[in-house]
């Protein structure tokens, strides 16, 4: 058999300094009320000049770590999800091995934008059940405001930057808790709808992509709900129903916090009611790769979330990237 998965540390970071609806009164055209009663957002975290993700990323790991009691140079691999690394290269995840001291361990950026965490933790939990790594360190970290247009209305209201690590290990799963399962699904047709145009080796940097402010994110937001909406809870049906679940059994599921209306409607398709779903999106906005991780610590923090609890992650991002994972909480 190979041996159980659990998550045993998590660590989080946001930096210091916040923008409120309030203050994005005053840069578009906008309201406070409009903000929050359709995205459920009323402020978030936005890094200073001088913080890049990196920064955010060795902050939370640091964090998680110290949880654990665990030496940075025990840690076998490192896994950074996000879409605004440092640099194109070398990966974000060199950059945090080195500042933390992991001496020895390997690993790698992964883009799946707001899926990204969960990708990362997936891959994370089958890299410790192969028998072939003992300590994984999972981070999603994203510094979106250095990609959001502050003159479009449409997007620079909804994305915060923050930063969260998880730590995977081996169990012997005498308690149950650990990694259940996954469901993860790509749909490269609605790749057009959500994306960051230049920058990249279709669309490289020059005058005319900076004049035409193409190296920001653009959305369709209208495409990206209605799917973001129905893929969020087909997923989660499908995987409950695939390990002999329903809703009603889930203590808590905690979602990618992109926008409170999707949130919602997948929990009433789900059966799950608001008193176990995890929303702190008024707090932070979309960080992208780091809110899962975040609203694990808010739940934990609230009591909400305790040892040998059934958790279900979930998440829709660019792409279209879809995943969908369940845990028995294991502390």
């Amino acid at each position: 058999m190979p041996p159980k998965v659990k998550i045993t540390a998590l660590g989080c970071y946001t930096p210091p300094n916040l923008l409120t609806n309030r203050d994005l009164e005053k840069m578009v055209e906008t309201s406070d009320q409009w903000i929050l009663e359709r995205t459920g957002i009323r402020e978030r975290h936005i890094a200073p000049p001088e913080m890049a993700t990196s920064d955010m990323a060795v902050e939370a790991a640091k964090c998680a770590l110290a949880q654990r009691g665990t030496d940075p140079s025990s840690v076998n691999t490192i896994i950074v999800c996000t879409v605004t690394p440092d640099y194109m290269f070398p990966s974000t995840a060199c950059l945090v091995q080195h500042r933390l001291g992991a001496r020895g361990a390997w690993g790698f950026d992964l883009i799946a934008a707001c899926s990204g965490f969960l990708y990362g933790l997936t891959t994370g939990a089958h890299l410790v059940a192969a028998g072939t790594h003992q300590k994984v360190l999972v981070i999603g970290a994203d510094t979106m405001s250095r990609i959001i247009d502050y003159t479009d209305r449409s997007t620079c209201i909804l994305f915060g930057d923050g930063a969260g690590a998880m730590l995977l290990e081996p169990s012997d799963g005498d308690d149950g808790c650990g990694f259940i399962d996954f469901l993860g699904e790509v749909d490269g047709s609605g790749g057009e709808f959500l994306k960051m145009p230049a920058g990249g080796s279709r669309l490289p940097p020059s005058h005319e992509t900076v004049d035409q402010r193409l190296h920001y994110v653009h959305q369709d937001g209208g495409q990206v709900f209605k799917y973001a909406v129905r893929k969020m809870y087909e997923s989660c049906r499908d995987l409950l129903k695939r390990n002999g679940f329903t809703g009603q059994d889930v203590a808590i599921m905690i979602p990618h916090q992109a926008n409170i209306r999707i949130i919602n409607a997948a929990g009433d398709r789900l059966g799950i009611g608001p008193d176990k779903i995890l929303i702190d999106i008024d707090a932070y906005g979309n960080t992208t790769a780091g809110t899962i991780p975040l609203a694990t610590r808010d739940a934990i923090e609230q009591g909400r979330l305790k040892k040998g609890d059934l958790v279900l992650f979930a998440a829709v991002g660019a792409g279209y990237t879809v995943g969908a994972s369940l845990w028995r909480w294991a502390y």
